[in-house]
């Protein structure tokens, strides 16, 4: 490498070092406190574009109360936190740069106790204060501008530009190495640090591994159902992920947070924390529409649509997108603003290109050929539009090899309202406390049970007794209705 390169590089890396809040050392940063806190509010707005916020003011300001106690007593308890339940039935929690700390609803169903709540908060605070989500940003342009650098040094010195690229490509691919390589170092520092937090509010740090169990236990449960039912497995690669379930590293970072313990640890309530989690939605949220199988019902929007048999249909608050099953063909359906236009004909001619082929569909619909512009190109795809008061519902097909013509003309034929008795179905599911009988199984209370398939595990994982064991008469128990 060309010494003034080199000299470049190694003036660059240095400019970026500044002391870890946590272990006094250097580390490679390339922003500023206060440039995370921005990037951190950015983030945040772009998170509560994708989720709503989970609408229960007795759970959100009991996830604020322990986050901010445990925060206080964080390496960085200057930071002004925000922490947020989202109404998401993904089994999740993340952090932000800037303080911002995310759990969703569908995570905090399967807890059992508040430890296992602040055990959450604590590891997720202990990656806002190591700024992991700030080295792992610096880590990411490091890779990129010092294998442009590199590459820039050997075109130069070689004379060959193709080198140079190939160079510029290796490195790139070492740095997001080194980046995913972070990830247990970066999931043990947060345990360890969580764990410390914990301990010096009063709670027990043990109780984290209870938190590893819900995670492990899902993914068991994910993995056999998805072969069950001839499917890849939705398992998540997220909090405490790159922990086994017996990890004797994990099981010596928590017990280290002994030394902090207090002489008065906390006293809680199991059963107070479980009366919190009496009517918390389970599973798909009646605000965002509610998913049986491939049928679609949405109260609020009085609607119903069914997807055709073997496509995989995902929900989120934007879309419906669901997935043939060859993975080669697509269709997304979504509820855009009406505008001016007076027919789905009208609004398909004004928002998609080179229309053709086209026919009325039922009584409200319309349906064609038609091109939309991506980043790749043009984009050919079946369109079909059909008028929902001020606004449009558009179904799109889109196929790698063929146009899913039939399926998306089908689909649309199945848009209606909601019959009344589907109505109860557009409620949701939601968690309801009963104490154990004599005699009670979870086999029993899952004949009892709306969850059909596989309810007797989702009752076990609810409860923390997956795969085995029973309740106690007399055991507080959380069960879906």
């Amino acid at each position: 490498m060309p010494a003034a390169l080199a000299v470049v590089l190694i003036a660059w890396l240095l400019s970026g070092c500044a002391t870890n809040p946590v272990t006094g050392g250097l580390d490679f940063v390339l922003m500023s406190e206060e440039q995370e806190i921005i990037l951190g509010d950015q983030v945040h707005r772009d998170v509560l574009k994708r989720y709503d916020v989970y609408r229960d003011a007795e759970l959100g300001d009991l996830v604020r109360r322990i986050g901010g106690e445990l925060a206080a007593y964080s390496h960085r308890s200057e930071l002004d936190y925000t922490f947020t339940v989202l109404d998401s039935p993904e089994v999740n929690a993340f952090a932000t740069p800037g303080g911002y700390v995310y759990i969703t609803r569908g995570i905090i169903a399967y807890m059992n106790n508040e430890e296992q709540l602040a055990g959450v908060l604590g590891h997720e605070i202990g990656h806002v204060t190591a700024r992991h989500s700030v080295r792992q940003h610096s880590a990411q342009a490091i890779g990129s501008a010092a294998a442009g650098l590199l590459g820039a040094a050997v075109a130069t010195t070689t004379g060959d530009r193709d080198a140079g690229q190939m160079v510029d490509l290796g490195l790139g691919q070492f740095g997001r190495a080194l980046v995913s390589g972070y990830g247990r170092a970066h999931e043990l520092e947060a345990d360890r640090l969580g764990a410390q937090y914990l301990a010096e509010v009063g709670y027990d740090p043990e109780k984290m591994l209870g938190v590893v169990g819900i995670l492990k236990d899902q993914e068991a449960f994910e993995l056999r159902r998805a072969r069950e039912e001839g499917r890849p497995p939705r398992v998540y690669h997220g909090l405490f992920a790159t922990h086994p379930r017996n990890d004797e590293r994990l099981k010596e970072v928590i017990r280290a947070a002994d030394r902090y313990r207090v002489d008065n640890p906390r006293v809680t309530d199991p059963d107070a924390f479980l009366r919190m989690l009496d009517g918390l939605d389970f599973g798909d949220s009646a605000r965002q529409g509610i998913l049986r199988g491939n049928a679609f019902y949405h109260g609020p929007l009085d609607l119903f649509i069914r997807f055709p048999v073997g496509w995989q249909v995902t929900n989120n608050r934007e879309r419906l997108l669901a997935i043939g099953p060859g993975q080669d063909q697509a269709m997304v359906l979504q509820l855009v603003p009406r505008g001016d236009a007076a027919t789905p004909e009208g609004f398909l001619r004004r928002n998609f290109r080179n229309l053709r082929q086209g026919r009325p569909i039922g009584s409200h619909g319309y349906t064609a050929i038609a091109d939309s512009q991506d980043r790749s190109g043009v984009v050919t795809m079946r369109v079909a539009a059909a008028l929902h008061g001020d606004r449009v519902l558009i179904l799109s097909g889109l196929g790698k090899n063929a146009l899913p013509d039939r399926q998306v003309l089908e689909t649309a034929g199945s848009i209606r309202r909601l019959e009344s008795a589907e109505r109860g179905i557009a409620a949701g599911h939601r968690i309801r406390l009963v104490r154990a009988k004599p005699g009670d199984t979870f086999a029993g209370l899952a004949r009892r049970s709306p969850l059909g398939e596989f309810a007797e595990e989702q009752l076990r994982l609810l409860n923390g007794m997956f795969p085995e064991g029973e309740p106690a008469p007399g055991q507080l128990l959380k069960i879906i209705r």
